[in-house]
């Protein structure tokens, strides 16, 4: 099984689990997704901290830490650690069809899944790495041959008993924010999604990718209508029926 663990700087084998799914845009309910007051432009003031301060925050965080996931800091000043992201795709993943060997590539012996809800990885990475390159080695992990600008890393948070989503800009870099909200996850954690639907950047699709999403569509859409039609055929027995109990004679 999967330790759920990576790096920046090695590469491992693990295995991979993966779930189908036919829904292209389907959630289930009550799962909130990050609503426009969420996704916040406004970006809070990076704090640059001193060699000092680095090092104050690093022991303080190491001594809070209970899942031995500490950072270590190098006389270069970068400091290494590690950061959890939970993998929340709604959308499928193009993967190499070698993964599944018994589904259908579409194009070049490659294949759409759906990756399992709520998986968790664990990444070691370093203070320089930036919120793209944390994207990058998380689909290299799961050997996506997505193109990254398909998605984007969330951060959520906790404030005043409600939870805040906001997404990530690209030149971020997610240790120091970790190292700021310290270790534990409810204060802060991590969550890669797709772009939502309002800012896909479709032309960073391949034509068969597009040509797949249009095929779901069109057999949900298919799907909606027998579901429709069925509706108002029992309502029109049940008019019927009560018809015929009026009219009946005697």
């Amino acid at each position: 099984m999967s330790s759920g663990y990576s790096s920046l700087e090695e590469e491992e084998s693990e295995e991979f689990f993966f779930t189908a799914r036919t829904s292209f845009f389907g959630r289930p309910q009550g799962k909130a997704r990050p609503g426009p007051q969420d996704d916040q432009k406004e970006r809070e003031t990076l704090i640059y901290l001193s060699k000092e301060e680095v090092k104050e925050k690093i022991q303080n965080y190491n001594s809070s830490v209970t899942d031995k996931l500490k950072m270590t800091l190098n006389s270069n000043g970068i400091y290494t650690g590690f950061i959890k992201v939970q993998m929340d795709l709604c959308r499928p993943i193009t993967v190499p069809a070698s993964m599944n060997p018994g589904k259908h590539a579409h194009n070049n012996n490659e294949t759409a899944f759906h990756l399992s809800e709520g998986y968790v990885n664990t990444l070691h990475i370093s203070s320089i790495n930036t919120v793209r390159e944390v994207i990058e080695a998380l689909l290299k992990k799961f050997l996506v041959t997505d193109n990254p600008a398909k998605f984007a890393l969330y951060k959520r948070c906790h404030k005043e008993d409600q939870v805040y989503m906001c997404k990530l800009s690209d030149r971020e870099h997610p240790l120091y924010l970790r190292l700021v909200a310290g270790p534990r996850t409810e204060m802060l954690s991590f969550v890669l999604r797709e772009h939502e639907t309002g800012e896909v950047m479709w032309e960073a699709f391949s034509i068969p990718e597009l040509q797949n999403f249009l095929r779901i569509l069109d057999k949900e859409e298919d799907e909606q209508l027998q579901m429709l039609k069925k509706r108002y055929a029992a309502y029109r027995d049940k008019l019927e029926a009560a018809l015929g109990g009026v009219w009946k004679p005697g």
